[in-house]
């Protein structure tokens, strides 16, 4: 069994793939070739927004928003304690400061009410200039927009849509990747919407700042590439990528998102009253990156992790270190017990195998054998 079965993908979407990487190779515009192009514009009209700007990865496309915005050494930017790593490390790049924010014990996402509280403390602490708010939405599930932008609106903060794991999830039918001002996605293998390598991209209504990141994600181009005008980066989507996005795209939108629903409904169905299931607020649809459960403690999570991995079923944590207490974090200065959520989460969280195409056979086993152990 795996976990995320991109070999199952291929074989159902094989002739397809192949012949688009042969066209591709027969092209010989490997770079910003015509795939490009008509894959930006596929995914902005699927989002909902103007511009659709494509990068080398996920974390490229964070950093191209941060530079669009000027964010520097003395800005704050909150983001969710419990996120993987790439959500902060864009913002230290930067030269400015991330500031953790503890996140809702049932969502996984950022947690408005903490999240004020920090904007009121750093603004008393004066010694840095709130900037952005980082949402992440976690596992496949759009944060608590609502909430965000009146906190946003209200401190003159911008939102940066960390989607990485979110494309494809929705909230009153409003797409992911078009709640932030820009908001950001990612391509890589195992994700909703995955190439075969590393991919990214940002998308954003704004007219100027989808033009200054078109220059920044190619050195700072001008009117042309030797033209340059700015520091930029070196962060372009591959044709080939682009061309293998387009294929898994198509089929992402015609029957993977609605089938990984309903494998979401099923685990939840079957293991509802064993253990605390992923919960999806009215009118919220997820994309699913993850299935996640929540166990009474440590011990109860690594022993059930390690009975189904002899069991032949896979399972990962995600995460089970907080963003404070990363080392590469430690000088800002947190304390063990400011982020009770995440820090709960971190020790009783296990993800499921979790994809498209997982057999109903495979699904039984994985909720039967969850069973025996917890009874």
């Amino acid at each position: 069994m795996e976990f995320r079965d991109l070999k199952k993908q291929y074989k159902v979407l094989k002739n397809d793939i192949d012949q688009a990487m042969l066209e591709v190779s027969a092209s010989g515009a490997f770079i910003m070739g015509k795939p490009v192009k008509e894959i930006e514009q596929q995914l902005a009209e699927y989002v909902g927004v103007k511009h659709c700007v494509s990068c080398a990865n996920g974390t490229d496309a964070l950093t191209l928003a941060l530079k669009t915005w000027g964010i520097k050494a003395g800005d704050a930017v909150f983001v969710p304690d419990f996120t993987f790593f790439a959500s902060a490390e864009v913002v230290s790049l930067e030269g400015a400061t991330p500031v953790f924010v503890d996140v809702d014990a049932d969502t996984f996402n950022i947690s408005p009410a903490s999240l004020e509280r920090s904007i009121e403390k750093t603004i008393q602490q004066g010694k840095l200039r709130p900037k952005v708010i980082i949402t992440v939405d976690l596992f496949g599930l759009p944060a608590d927009y609502s909430a965000i932008r009146k906190i946003a609106d209200k401190y003159h903060l911008l939102i940066l849509e960390d989607g990485a794991q979110g494309f494809g999830g929705e909230i009153n039918g409003k797409k992911a990747c078009s709640f932030g001002d820009i908001s950001t996605t990612s391509f890589f293998p195992a994700k909703p919407l995955g190439c075969y390598g590393d991919g990214g991209a940002v998308f954003t209504d704004n007219d100027e700042w989808a033009s200054l990141m078109d220059s920044l994600r190619v050195h700072g181009k001008g009117s042309f590439k030797y033209d340059n005008v700015r520091i930029g980066m070196n962060s372009r989507l591959d044709t080939l990528q682009a061309a293998i996005l387009k294929v898994k795209f198509d089929a992402f939108k015609r029957y993977e998102l609605n089938d990984i629903n309903k494998v979401a409904d099923f685990y939840t169905e079957k293991l509802k009253d064993l253990v605390k299931t992923p919960f999806i607020p009215k009118g919220y649809l997820s994309s699913w990156a993850q299935y996640t459960i929540q166990l009474q403690d440590e011990k109860q999570r690594d022993g059930l992790q390690a009975y189904l991995k002899e069991q032949g079923i896979p399972t990962m944590v995600y995460y089970p270190k907080p963003m404070h207490e990363q080392t590469a974090y430690l000088d800002l200065g947190y304390l063990s017990g400011d982020f009770p959520v995440t820090e709960s989460l971190c020790r009783r969280v296990l993800s499921l195998p979790m994809h498209p195409y997982l057999s109903m056979e495979e699904i039984i086993k994985v909720c039967q054998k969850i069973l025996d152990y917890l009874k």
